[in-house]
């Protein structure tokens, strides 16, 4: 990709990535990936040291929220 002197690309399109609040330019599939692993993450730490305390459903509820933030906006 051919950068101009202001460092935004070429304008043409060929920029496939964004950025957002992630600190990493990121396409569809590298958010959803991200996303797939802090949902496997927060489940497995919620069942070690939450679970018994408070049900699945609610990591599911944080997960399924924090990924589409991701997706939408990272």
């Amino acid at each position: 990709m051919a950068e101009t002197p202001d460092g935004k690309g070429n304008g043409n399109g060929s920029d496939r990535g964004r950025s957002g609040f992630l600190p990493i330019h990121t396409n569809a599939f590298d958010r959803v990936f991200i996303g797939t692993v802090i949902f496997v993450a927060l489940h497995l730490l919620w069942m070690r040291l939450l679970e018994a305390h408070l049900p699945l459903f609610i990591a599911t509820i944080l997960s399924l929220l924090i990924g589409g933030i991701i997706v939408a906006r990272g």
